[in-house]
């Protein structure tokens, strides 16, 4: 009977330990060290709207949109894509966007060695760098993931984790629909909010449409688009 007892403590203990380990990584508004955001606790109403991956020709198609409101975002890019595709960073800078890393091989940085997280870090930067990006790098941990190693790294470089507050491509049934993703968006707006798209594949041309539809809306409601960077320093 004790070894039941002790066989099934043992269990929960793993079980919660298990549990904690997937809070951990997958947590939107804490890690262990340093900075994370997924949203900045304010009563102006600002809003940043991100992008992640790329660069692609999809860019172009993104920044035609939002040069229709004149509104500049945040673009989390790929190492790897950059270095296939320098002109498409460099469009980005010139056009007045703001830049942040999003890893260099967008591997789930969880289970990796420091060394390996650091050659992905510092390979963006320097990338970005080169595209002609001087503003604050921040970093966005691909598929949201971090641990132990990537907080202790990114402190290292005294980058902060920019996690979000609104993802509509999470739902499969919205991610289909322009219209369903800019419905998310409208009802889960708020102050301080951080929104993330995709759009740089032929496969999230949806969320590139949605922008014609939520845009004139937030901006009707009184919102103002903003960098991330602008959004932390109000």
């Amino acid at each position: 009977m004790k070894r039941l007892i002790k066989r099934i403590t043992w269990i929960i203990i793993a079980f919660l330990l298990l549990f904690l380990f997937d809070s951990l990584i997958n947590s939107r508004s804490f890690q262990l060290l340093g900075n994370l955001y997924s949203q900045i606790e304010t009563n102006e109403k600002i809003i940043a709207l991100t992008f992640d991956d790329g660069p692609t020709e999809k860019a172009y198609e993104i920044m035609s949109a939002l040069d229709k409101y004149n509104i500049k975002a945040t673009f989390y890019l790929e190492g790897s894509q950059i270095r296939d595709n320098p002109e498409g960073a460099e469009a980005l800078v010139e056009a007045g966007h703001e830049i942040g890393n999003h890893s260099f091989s967008h591997s789930r940085l969880v289970f990796k060695s420091a060394n390996f997280i650091d050659s992905e870090i510092s390979r963006t930067n320097e990338l970005i760098r080169n595209a002609g990006f001087t503003g604050n790098i921040n970093f966005r941990p691909p598929y949201g993931k971090k641990f132990l190693m990537l907080p202790y790294v990114l402190k290292k470089y005294d980058m902060d984790t920019i996690m979000w507050s609104i993802e509509p491509e999470t739902y499969p049934e919205i991610a289909k629909d322009s219209n369903l993703i800019a419905k998310h968006v409208i009802e889960n707006a708020a102050p301080g909010s951080i929104i993330l798209l995709h759009g740089m594949y032929d496969a999230n041309i949806e969320a590139i449409k949605s922008l014609d539809i939520f845009i004139p809306v937030l901006l009707e409601e009184g919102y103002e688009f903003v960098t991330v960077n602008e959004l932390l320093n109000k």
